[in-house]
């Protein structure tokens, strides 16, 4: 396995951009927003860079893609979570489009690091 660390990859730091940026937007939000869609928001969008940075350190190509399986589920499970804050008008369409911006590029360079975990040539910077 490659010793690049975790925090390196592109695609690690696209997770914790989109985790941040939830959060900074649930922080503003009335307490039974947090508690409900709120809550559920943070934590899929933390576990997506959490699954990365595991699944790296687990030490084994088929740990990695497992993790990373893990990691982009909690990213459409993010996706379910905002769009339920959309419908509840829990967020303003600029804060949409530019969580969705993000979203975008991660899904796509999500796909492409799980691909290369194994192979000879591993473009880790995804």
């Amino acid at each position: 396995m490659s010793t690049k660390r975790f925090q390196d990859l592109r695609v690690y730091q696209l997770s914790e951009k989109l985790a941040d940026e939830i959060w900074q937007i649930v922080h503003n939000w009335k307490p039974l927003a947090q508690d409900t869609v709120g809550k559920q928001i943070v934590r899929s969008a933390d576990s997506i860079g959490a699954n990365i940075a595991e699944g790296m350190g687990r030490g084994s190509y088929q740990e990695n893609k497992r993790f990373v399986r893990i990691a982009r589920g909690s990213l459409n499970e993010t996706q379910h979570w905002l769009r339920r804050a959309y419908k509840r008008n829990l967020l303003t369409l600029e804060q949409t489009q530019s969580i969705k911006n993000i979203i975008n590029e991660l899904a796509p360079k999500l796909n492409s690091y799980l691909k290369s975990i194994g192979n000879t040539s591993n473009p880790n910077d995804q």
